[in-house]
């Protein structure tokens, strides 16, 4: 899966979904969302991933805001190949 990445200077945009939902854009791509349920606000990122809890609709934004340009793409797994498979083939002897 490819990951689009914007430099952090873009700021985000925000529009209100619905009564309880606030969504965020950043260079007309989903960053994420703020919802409200009844007590708290809670922050989740592009991949739906919990920022956090906040009492208010502004320090969720902002944790988002972070959130977004900390963020750095991680390689999950390494790209070395095992011993085996690099080395190169030989031929069989007769």
């Amino acid at each position: 899966m490819s990951m689009t990445t914007f430099p952090p200077s873009d700021p985000l945009t925000w529009k209100q979904a619905d009564a309880d939902v606030h969504v965020a854009t950043r260079s007309g791509e989903f960053a994420g969302f703020v919802e409200f349920d009844g007590t708290t606000h809670l922050a989740r990122d592009q991949r739906g991933t919990e920022v956090g809890a906040f009492a208010s609709l502004d320090d969720a934004r902002e944790a988002l805001e972070a959130a977004s340009t900390s963020k750095r793409r991680t390689r999950a797994f390494s790209f070395a190949l095992p011993r085996a498979l690099r080395s190169r083939p030989r031929r069989a002897r007769a």
